[in-house]
């Protein structure tokens, strides 16, 4: 579906809530990145950014959160990125989104949190994903990523699914409003140089 349609967004979380009897789990993944800096972004380019990675998800959120609500359970899991606290050249639109996505889930799991509805983000590191196809194309830029983390290696997309799990079942029944970085301890080092000690 188009999650910047509202009124098709709408009609169809509340197609799926009717014909299933409710939503149990929203997983919301979409992105878009324009990487240049600050001061050579249009304003096209900062509303397509913007639009899709926040006001998307919002629309989203807001159109499954209502279902949740109204069934008193369920559980949103948005997607949002180590740039939400921590930035480098090229990135700073795309992380003031994920850094905003953040706060929307603890906002949600504020409001919601009395239906019984969770509200939590996952924060990957750098993923093998179209998203970072640009990185993965220079060998250099590819490896100095690799190298930013403890594990030093860039993720697969599949390594995200175990943290989803878990953040849709029982087993985090009271974990509301939390951030899960799934970075390879990223935010963990410095990651830029391992001093002999």
């Amino acid at each position: 579906m188009n999650i910047m349609d509202e009124a098709g967004l709408t009609a169809a979380v509340e197609g799926i809530g009717e014909r299933h009897g409710g939503i149990d789990v929203l997983v919301s993944t979409p992105a878009v990145n324009v990487r240049k800096r600050l001061l050579n972004y249009s304003g096209a380019e900062f509303d397509k950014v913007i639009d899709l990675n926040l006001k998307g998800t919002f629309l989203l959120t807001q159109a499954v959160g209502r279902v949740m609500e109204a069934r008193r359970s369920g559980s949103i899991i948005l997607f949002s990125s180590i740039r939400s606290v921590t930035v480098e050249p090229g990135q700073g639109v795309y992380a003031a989104t994920k850094a905003g996505l953040v706060q929307l889930a603890r906002a949600l799991a504020a409001e919601l949190g009395a239906a019984g509805v969770r509200v939590n983000c996952i924060a990957p590191g750098i993923v093998e994903t179209p998203l970072t196809a640009q990185i993965k194309k220079s060998p250099e830029w590819y490896d100095a990523s690799a190298k930013r983390n403890a594990l030093g290696r860039w993720a697969k997309a599949e390594e995200m699914a175990g943290p989803v799990v878990f953040l849709a079942s029982d087993a985090a029944s009271y974990v509301t409003g939390a951030v899960l970085f799934v970075d390879g301890g990223w935010t963990a080092i410095d990651g830029r140089f391992t001093p002999p000690v």
